[in-house]
């Protein structure tokens, strides 16, 4: 249920008006926007009487929410939510672009790979140091180790790191990173999903591979109802019948996730893919669809990556996209910049 106040509503009043939904047992969840204010009710509503709501002076109006997920909804928080990521944003007017490669394979590698991608004007630095593999046999990231050279990198370039957390019992290890990706393959591992709300850290949630649009929202409600709301949805392609690409990526899940959701998205189309070449196009045409930013994967030798090389596009690459980005930029949002 949510409670649109009128605006230049009188503040005693609503106060009053929140410790009594408060007693109710209810969580009540203020959005401020420009010309009103909103207030969302999570629990149990039975017990609401809307009528009697709707005659206070202060109240516009008084709407049931029909979506399962509450926090999430855009209903409920009618301005879009930028997330603060170092001295970036995602979403608002910024732009991010996450590069970087899909492992963290050696010092040099990481290092390097920071220095192109933050010359290029990457706002954040991707790198896997826990890798979640099809295969038991299949290279599964430095781990710890890895997790200290992108600290390295973050030192050396300022770029902030985003990383795949995996297993609870690996929690002590984040305790500096930046941004925590739960992977596509965990957006439904629910103990995780609450843990990591517990973290206050900003959470990248990727869509899973068979996921629907809300079971991706009702993850991100998980997350949220535990106390974090600095989420960033990322579309990353789903599985479907077509085998040219290793995945569909769906743009229309960016102006749908616009209209339910005020959370960010960025969009994946290294993963969606599955091809480097692929890449470009799909990049400008998520931005031309809406969306807030990219995390894209970045290699100086794809070839003899360990991880997904064949996705990854090279510095030069990405130096190219980013270039393309900037000037699709003011056609499509009016804004100047990828930062």
């Amino acid at each position: 249920m949510i409670i649109i106040l009128k605006p230049n509503a009188d503040a005693q009043k609503r106060a009053d008006l929140c410790e009594h939904l408060v007693t109710l047992g209810l969580d009540v969840d203020v959005s401020e926007g420009q010309t009103s204010t909103v207030l969302g009710l999570v629990g149990d509503t039975s017990r609401v009487d809307m009528g009697s709501l709707r005659i206070l002076d202060i109240v516009e109006d008084v709407k049931r929410v029909s979506e399962p997920y509450k926090k999430a909804n855009r209903k409920f928080h009618p301005c879009d939510s930028v997330i603060a990521i170092g001295e970036h944003t995602v979403g608002g007017d910024e732009f991010a672009l996450i590069a970087g490669p899909c492992s963290v394979e050696s010092r040099e590698q990481m290092l390097s790979i920071a220095a192109d991608v933050a010359r290029a004007g990457a706002t954040a630095l991707r790198g896997g140091a826990y890798k979640p593999r099809t295969s038991p046999y299949a290279f599964q990231g430095m781990r710890e180790e890895g997790i200290e050279i992108l600290l390295e990198a973050r030192a050396e370039t300022g770029l902030p790191i985003v990383t795949e957390l995996m297993d609870v019992r690996d929690l002590p290890a984040f305790s500096e990173v930046d941004v925590v990706q739960i992977g596509a393959r965990n957006m439904q591992n629910f103990a995780l999903l609450k843990e990591v709300g517990a973290l206050g850290k900003p959470v990248l949630l990727k869509r899973g591979l068979s996921a629907t649009i809300e079971e991706l929202l009702m993850s991100a409600e998980y997350i949220m109802a535990a106390g974090n709301e600095k989420i960033i949805l990322c579309e990353r392609g789903i599985r479907t019948f077509e085998t040219a690409t290793r995945n569909t990526l769906d743009l229309s899940a960016i102006p749908v996730l616009k209209e339910l959701t005020h959370l960010p998205i960025v969009v994946d189309p290294s993963h969606a893919t599955g091809v480097a070449r692929y890449v470009r196009s799909l990049s400008l045409a998520a931005l031309a669809a809406g969306a807030d930013g990219l995390i894209v994967e970045v290699h100086n030798d794809p070839p003899n990556a360990q991880c997904d090389g064949a996705q990854s596009i090279t510095p030069e690459a990405f130096a190219e996209l980013s270039e393309a980005v900037n000037a699709m930029l003011p056609i499509v949002r009016g804004t100047t910049t990828a930062r």
